[in-house]
């Protein structure tokens, strides 16, 4: 019986009256986060399904359609935009894209408070807000997850250990700090996942919003302070956190700022049976590690692929150019030179960099055949073939042809780990701050 009226009680909000505000709101709002989420990389995260390899929606036809001639009648947008490919999240279709939706939301939500007869969005506010923890939680989980595996920031590749502070970017500038300590990293992406997971458990739901709230605060600020293009993303998140906390904020503040308890939550259930509600509480958690083991086992994979388990190039290492000759000419480099070239790097398989004496890199594909000693090169800053000789582990000798003229080059090897960012490390005890 106690069982059977704190059921009720909980039940009780949707009989209650909302005003035409608070509905036109609610239906404005889910609106424009459905049209936000199936349109991006949200819906297709949400899916428990591994490497689906689907496009984000809207990015196809139908969604150019109306973008393209948006961004060129309303904001005057050169075409054609760039809609895919780039990686960035923050693109000018992008933004239109935000300012289409918002506008089908604005309509669409009035129509609907202006045609229908409800008065009370109890009912439509649970789901809408089961949508919300779902799709959020997967975007905690995911971000969190190529943080626990260090993915997303990688530790400095050889060529950045090589570039001047002074050249990186801000994006650069925070992805390579951040990816030069990989425990920092691994304790983020923690924060991140155990945010998400909380989220998808609907007893700890609340829990969970609070920590994502605080994780998504720090990702936005980081975002508008380094100009990552992931701002419009981290927004809608952080948005999407407070809706889900917004039925829940009077407790918040009273647990806080108060010696008063919180008090019960007055959310409704999902059904009216409670039977069905301890099903769907299984169901979110069976599928919240459905989702945590899902994205651990590709970002394994990705791991293995390019991160730092990824294969080196047979000939990987930091080589100074000791001597260079030009069809028979010796050529000395100079810093006044600035195209002259001062290094070798050979650090991913297929490819090589060779750093100029501006300390600019020139990139090239590099085929590296070690039976036959050969190393061809093309797609880049040079194309030819180079034969090798590497008398002992930190001398290498390349002679051939490259752009159609006699090359020999003789190199040494640079030992990485007396480099500072690698060697350095971490220590319990210092008598005085070590910061170079």
């Amino acid at each position: 019986m106690a069982a059977d009226a704190q059921f009720q009680l909980a039940a009780a909000p949707e009989r209650r009256f909302w005003p035409a505000p608070a509905r036109l709101a609610l239906r404005f709002a889910l609106i424009y986060f459905a049209l936000f989420c199936a349109g991006t990389q949200v819906l297709v995260n949400m899916l428990p399904i591994p490497d689906l390899g689907i496009p984000e929606l809207y990015t196809t036809l139908p969604f150019r359609a109306v973008i393209f001639p948006t961004a060129n009648h309303v904001f005057h947008a050169k075409l054609p935009l760039v809609f895919e490919g780039s990686g960035s999240g923050d693109k000018t279709y992008d933004w239109v894209f935000c300012f289409c939706s918002l506008v089908i939301a604005a309509v669409a939500a009035g129509l609907w408070t202006l045609l229908s007869k409800r008065t009370n969005d109890a009912a439509v506010y649970k789901w809408f807000r089961l949508f919300l923890r779902i799709a959020v939680g997967t975007e905690m989980l995911l971000y969190g997850s190529v943080k626990v595996i260090p993915l997303q920031m990688p530790f400095p590749f050889l060529t950045k250990l090589l570039e001047p502070y002074g050249n990186f970017s801000p994006m650069g500038a925070l992805w390579y700090s951040v990816g030069a300590s990989p425990a920092y990293e691994m304790f983020v992406g923690t924060a991140e996942m155990t945010g998400g997971l909380l989220l998808l458990f609907p007893r700890t739901a609340m829990l969970g919003a609070l920590i994502s709230l605080a994780d998504i605060t720090e990702v936005f600020t980081l975002n508008m302070t380094y100009d990552v293009p992931v701002k419009l993303l981290s927004l809608h998140i952080l948005v999407m956190l407070l809706v889900i906390l917004a039925p829940d904020m009077k407790r918040i503040l009273q647990f806080f700022l108060t010696s008063n308890g919180a008090g019960p939550s007055t959310a409704p259930p999902l059904f009216a049976s409670p039977r069905r509600n301890r099903i769907a509480r299984v169901t979110q958690v069976v599928y919240a590690f459905i989702m945590l083991a899902m994205f651990f086992h590709s970002d394994y994979k990705a791991w293995h692929q390019y991160g730092a388990g990824a294969p080196k190039s047979e000939l990987y290492g930091i080589w100074n150019i000791e001597q260079r000759t030009v069809d028979g000419k010796p050529l000395l480099a100079t810093a006044t030179d600035t195209k002259a070239w001062r290094r070798i790097v050979f650090d991913r398989p297929g490819s090589m960099a060779i750093q100029l004496m501006s300390d600019g890199f020139a990139n090239c594909v590099a085929q590296i055949d070690l039976k036959a000693s050969v190393i061809g090169l093309s797609k880049g800053a040079a194309t030819g073939t180079l034969r090798f000789q590497r008398p002992d582990p930190q001398h290498l000798t390349l002679d051939g042809t490259l752009d159609q003229h006699a090359e020999h080059l003789e190199l040494s090897l640079v030992d990485r780990n007396k480099l500072m960012l690698v060697s350095r490390g971490f220590h319990w005890i210092q008598e005085y701050p070590f910061n170079r």
